[in-house]
């Protein structure tokens, strides 16, 4: 197999662990970091090397997956000192706009280009390299990124300036967390009017109420079938609270999404949050 680029990866979650096989097995050099070194292991096993955050200078792409805009800040605060010109930071985290605007102009004090690259398609997408991304930042960096984008995903968007692609996840977001507060709803109104539930998807399947979600969602919930986790309660509920407080910066109201993040904050205090989004239908039969 023809050698790549080397490549430092920075988060081995859900998402995190599945992309970065995906670019072992193209044949990238990929070096891997997670703050709990053990889930590294896995990676480690299939020919990754695992990283030391002092190193991160050998590399001159850098890849984050992380949970949240702490998690992204507290990583970077790391790895800030040991930056080189010309090194290109990608991060596929969903974090805010305003946090993505702030690292990018850390990181050009450093002459590295900070690049938000959001993701859509979940675990599966993830593993199948069919994700969709949305990229902010420079266009020229983007484009020597290509090669690695082909590897993680169908479609790659250029959005615009830096903080576009986080803002388009948020948009995305906002339908992903509407959709399945309504699916959950539908799911248990048709188990109360006697519906067989287990039918509903392939009833519904090609038409206006079809979606990804629903096709996931609705086979988990009527099944009671929560297992693996692909969507965690918590980070929905995060990515739909960075777009409430984005339109309210914006001075937008989005009724429909706050009404979601309510149901969905709801059922994280109820302690739900790691568990997958499809026990969603479990907070509406309560």
């Amino acid at each position: 197999m023809q050698a790549q680029q080397k490549i430092a990866f920075l988060g081995m979650g859900l998402m995190g662990s599945r992309m970065a096989t995906r670019l072992l097995h193209a044949g990238f050099e990929v070096a891997v970091w997670n703050r709990t070194p053990t889930a590294c292991d896995a990676l480690k096993s299939q020919g990754a090397t695992r990283l030391n955050l002092n190193e991160i200078a050998d590399y001159p792409i850098v890849l984050l997956c992380l949970a949240d805009d702490t998690a992204v800040h507290a990583v970077f605060e790391q790895i800030e000192p040991f930056l080189t010109a010309s090194q290109i930071l990608v991060d596929f985290s969903s974090i805010t706009v305003e946090s993505t605007q702030h690292l990018a102009q850390q990181a050009k004090g450093k002459h590295a280009t900070w690049i938000d690259s959001p993701v859509s398609g979940g675990t599966i997408g993830a593993e199948q390299g069919s994700l969709v991304v949305f990229a902010g930042g420079d266009e020229a960096s983007i484009n020597v990124l290509r090669p690695i984008y082909a590897t993680l995903s169908q479609r790659v968007t250029y959005m615009g300036a830096s903080g576009t692609g986080q803002a388009t996840k948020l948009c995305n977001q906002l339908i992903v967390a509407a959709t399945s507060t309504l699916i959950a709803e539908a799911i248990a109104l048709a188990t109360k009017a006697n519906v067989d539930t287990h039918r509903l998807a392939d009833a519904l399947r090609d038409g206006f109420a079809d979606s990804k979600p629903f096709q996931i969602l609705a086979p988990r919930m009527a099944t009671q079938c929560f297992e693996p986790v692909q969507w965690k309660v918590q980070t929905l509920n995060k990515d739909l609270s960075n777009a409430i407080q984005l339109a309210q910066h914006l001075q937008l109201q989005l009724p429909v999404a706050e009404g979601a993040l309510k149901q969905l904050s709801d059922h994280q205090q109820q302690g739900y949050a790691t568990q997958d989004l499809s026990t969603l239908i479990q907070h509406i039969k309560a």
